[in-house]
């Protein structure tokens, strides 16, 4: 069932997303060469206490997972996706992409975030990667306004990326969020004009392209969570929640 949320709520996650943005900025501020991808997640989880607020994704137990993720921050690196898992012995490299996707819980509510940036200094190709894909969830934000779908979202994603041929991760997606860190709809980053749920002023989405160098094959790690690129080529990741209103839509991860 898809959740309007009230006036109450509302305001209950514009100060947890911009709280999420804040945090998430931070974070990035410490990538680079020699840091660790348990250092990025200890830190993210330092900041979200210090606020008094709960990190979303740490004991969460998606459907399915045979058990409850262990950290507060996915760190996902080079070829890996999304939900990578920050450990000691991931070292971030001159020339590595990261992935950083967290989620905060401010009073009860749930808002959701990933950005993926350079450590220190990436190729051409890379970078413009980074570019595209940071652009195309501009484009998809663009659509969530009341009266279109979540189709519309999709294909305006699609129709983006297509040029550049890149692989579109099409078995995950964006969501609803709010109440829990996943609620209906379902956002896919491609699809067709006018098909998908309906968007309706209250509605709060995540939308989240997944846009891969190569091909949209993927594979999951033996840890559960990690998900990579079938054949080892680099991925990006940009996510933020957006509140869909009778106007223009309003990003609630920002600053």
């Amino acid at each position: 069932m898809i959740i309007i949320k009230t006036p109450k709520e509302i305001e209950i996650l514009r100060e947890g997303g911009h709280r999420l943005a804040a945090i998430l900025e931070k974070v990035v501020k410490m990538v680079k060469p020699g840091i660790s991808s348990q250092e990025l997640d200890e830190y993210a989880f330092t900041l979200i206490r210090e606020g008094g607020d709960e990190a979303a994704f740490l004991n969460y137990k998606p459907d399915g997972a045979s058990y409850p993720y262990p950290a507060s921050l996915c760190v996902s690196v080079n070829n890996e996706i999304v939900h990578g898992i920050p450990k000691k012995n991931v070292i971030l490299k001159e020339g590595d992409i990261v992935s950083l996707d967290c989620g905060l819980k401010h009073k009860g509510l749930f808002t959701d975030h990933a950005v993926t940036v350079a450590v220190g200094e990436i190729n051409k190709e890379d970078q413009k990667l980074l570019d595209i894909t940071k652009e195309s969830l501009a484009i998809g934000i663009n659509e969530a306004r009341s009266g279109n779908t979540t189709g519309d979202i999709g294909f305006a994603i699609e129709q983006f990326i297509k040029p550049f041929k890149y692989g579109i991760v099409r078995e995950m997606s964006g969501h609803g969020v709010g109440r829990a860190i996943h609620e209906e709809p379902y956002v896919p980053n491609f699809g067709k004009r006018g098909k998908g749920a309906k968007l309706v002023s209250g509605m709060v989405i995540a939308i989240e392209p997944m846009v891969n160098l190569g091909g949209d094959d993927i594979i999951f790690d033996d840890d559960g969570y990690t998900i990579r690129t079938r054949d080892g080529k680099k991925s990006a990741h940009f996510e933020h929640t957006i509140l869909i209103t009778d106007g223009e839509p309003e990003i609630l991860t920002k600053m």
